[in-house]
C-alpha cells in the first residue's frame, strides 16, 4: 500500500456486496481493508486506523450502530468519517444513524457511482490532499494534483517524502503530529522506519520552505512532535 493512498474500511457481512464495494473502491485508487462483523471492524480500527469507514447497519453480533458509537466516542478515532449503509429507509432510522455519529447515511439498494462520490466527498473534508485538492496555508500553496508547491509565488523543490509531510501538515494546520503518527501517514504502516528519520526529513522540509529566507512555519512541540503553525 502506498502511503499516498487513502484507506477505506468496508464493514459488510454479505460477501458479494463486500467484494463489489472493495472492487470499486480499489478501482478508484483506495486501499481497502474488509470486515464482516462489528467485532472485527473495531479490532481493525484499533490496529490499523482507516481514513474512512463504509459501515453496514445490520451486522451479526455487534451492530453497525454500536460500531459507529464506539468509533465516535474515542478521541483517537472520532474524526474518521463513517458512511452508514442500511436497508432502513424510514426517517427515524436515518436520524438515529446520524445522531449516533454517522457522517452520511446511504439507503440500500444504492448506486455504486453515487457511493463512490460520497466517499470522495468525505475524504475531501478530512484528507483533501489525498483526493487531489489544492491546499493553502498563509503564503504556501500545495497543488496535490500537479505535485507542485509554491511559497510567496515562488516554486519550491521538495522530495516526495517532504511533499507528503507538507501535505499532511497542511490538511490540518495547528494539529500536533507525533513522530509515530507521521510515520504511519507519510511512510506507510507496512514499512519499518526509525523515528529519527522523521526528524531528518522535517529538517529537509524546513530548509525547502525557508530557501527564500521565509520564516519557518513548522513548529517543534517538545515531547509531542511537530505542527504547522
Amino acid at each position: 500500500m502506498s502511503p499516498d493512498q487513502p484507506t477505506v474500511l468496508v464493514v459488510e457481512d454479505e460477501p458479494a456486496q463486500r467484494e463489489v464495494l472493495a472492487y470499486n473502491l480499489e478501482a478508484e485508487g483506495f486501499a481497502v481493508s474488509r470486515a464482516e462483523t462489528g467485532d472485527e471492524a473495531l479490532l481493525l480500527v484499533r490496529e490499523d486506523t482507516p481514513d474512512i469507514i463504509v459501515l453496514d447497519w445490520m451486522l451479526p453480533g455487534v451492530s453497525g450502530i454500536e460500531v459507529c458509537r464506539q468509533v465516535k466516542s474515542r478521541a483517537e478515532t472520532r474524526g474518521i468519517p463513517v458512511i452508514m449503509l442500511s436497508a432502513r429507509s424510514e426517517e427515524v432510522d436515518r436520524v438515529r444513524g446520524l445522531e449516533t455519529g454517522a457522517d452520511d447515511y446511504v439507503i440500500k439498494p444504492y448506486s455504486v457511482i453515487e457511493l463512490m462520490a460520497r466517499v470522495r466527498s468525505q475524504l475531501r473534508r478530512t484528507r483533501p490532499g489525498a483526493v487531489g485538492e489544492r491546499l493553502e496555508y498563509e503564503d504556501i500553496i500545495l497543488d496535490a494534483e500537479t505535485h507542485r508547491v509554491t511559497r510567496d509565488g515562488r516554486a519550491l523543490k521538495l522530495g516526495p517524502t517532504e511533499f507528503r509531510l507538507l501535505s499532511t501538515f497542511m490538511e490540518k494546520p495547528g494539529r500536533v503530529w507525533s513522530r509515530e503518527q507521521l510515520l504511519d501517514r507519510v511512510w506507510g504502516r507496512d514499512i519499518y522506519v526509525d523515528t529519527r528519520t522523521v526528524d531528518v526529513h522535517i529538517g529537509r522540509l524546513r530548509k525547502a520552505l525557508c530557501q527564500y529566507d521565509g520564516s519557518d512555519p513548522v513548529r517543534t512541540v517538545r515531547g509531542a512532535g511537530y505542527a504547522l503553525g
